[in-house]
């Protein structure tokens, strides 16, 4: 058991003042004033409901599509790690996973069972939590194509459970309350030979491996694609493709094999990666006039 003085006993881990940079996929960003990685979700219930209303709450999944700020995170950052909560089954055409477990997990499970519907979840570097805020997607599918329900916690610790309609999914968007922390999630996949599933979702991952700079420090998709365009082409034609921004830090920059995806080249801190966003952000408008929005999450303070 671990605890602190002014926070409820836990059954998992409470850290003071942990750096989250080495949980996301930039590796940039301060600390969290306080890191919770509950037992299970059980724990996270009794923790949420005990803990005084006033203090801020925030999700950190795989750090795949997010920046923490160099100031760090205020109030308790909550990470859902470990099996209790990556759990995968299958039964019958349905796949339920952990808010924890990796997409493209759930995609090869799918394989397993012989379901398709799901493969897409192989390109999207990320979890089911987040999966589920964002309406996650990638070559022409999304979650709201296979989604059928989801249950999670809220704020005062009550589980509350969302059928698909619920969710009001639009493109990268999802109407459910930003304080419910997504705990599983049950889809439906259509009856299909499983090795005709497994190979489209190798294309889907050579794909990736070919057209994006996975094995960088990067965040992913960092723009949402505005309405009759692309945002890779919008960056690449204000002219931002492999030039290097720096604000505090050692710069960093938009892949030279994808320009929709940022890359911390080696020392940069997270104000250049907000920083170099926020720059091409402006620069799109005023040289092509069009808005550009994020896709990626920023968190924290400012340094």
């Amino acid at each position: 058991m671990t605890a602190s003085s002014d926070f409820p006993a836990v059954r998992g881990k409470l850290l003071r003042d942990e750096p989250l940079g080495p949980f996301t996929w930039f590796r940039v960003g301060g600390s969290a004033d306080t890191l919770f990685i509950p037992a299970d979700p059980d724990d996270l219930a009794d923790f949420l409901k005990a803990l005084d209303p006033v203090v801020p709450v925030t999700v950190l999944g795989v750090g795949s599509n997010v920046i923490v700020r160099d100031g760090g995170v205020e109030g308790v950052v909550i990470r859902l790690a470990g099996r209790p909560f990556a759990g995968i089954t299958a039964e019958g055409d349905t796949i339920t996973a952990g808010a924890g477990a990796l997409d493209s997990m759930v995609a090869k499970a799918s394989a397993k069972a012989g379901l398709a519907g799901l493969e897409f979840y192989a390109g999207i570097p990320g979890t089911i939590g987040g999966a589920l805020t964002m309406n996650a997607g990638c070559y022409g599918a999304e979650t709201k194509d296979i989604l059928v329900s989801a249950w999670g916690l809220n704020r005062k610790g009550e589980r509350v459970e969302y059928a698909l309609a619920d969710f009001g999914y639009t493109y990268r968007h999802s109407e459910a309350p930003a304080d419910i922390i997504w705990i599983e999630a049950t889809y439906r996949g259509t009856p299909a030979d499983s090795e005709a599933v497994s190979a489209k979702i190798s294309e889907i991952t050579s794909r990736r491996e070919q057209t994006q700079p996975i094995r960088e420090k990067t965040g992913g998709s960092t723009f949402k694609n505005p309405p009759g365009h692309s945002s890779w082409k919008l960056v690449d034609e204000a002219g931002w493709r492999g030039r290097l921004f720096k604000a505090t830090g050692g710069g960093a920059m938009f892949s030279e094999l994808h320009s929709n995806f940022m890359i911390n080249p080696g020392e940069a801190t997270a104000a250049d990666i907000e920083g170099l966003g926020e720059t091409v952000r402006g620069d799109v408008k005023s040289k092509l006039g069009v808005n550009l929005e994020w896709e990626i999450k920023r968190i924290g303070r400012a340094a």
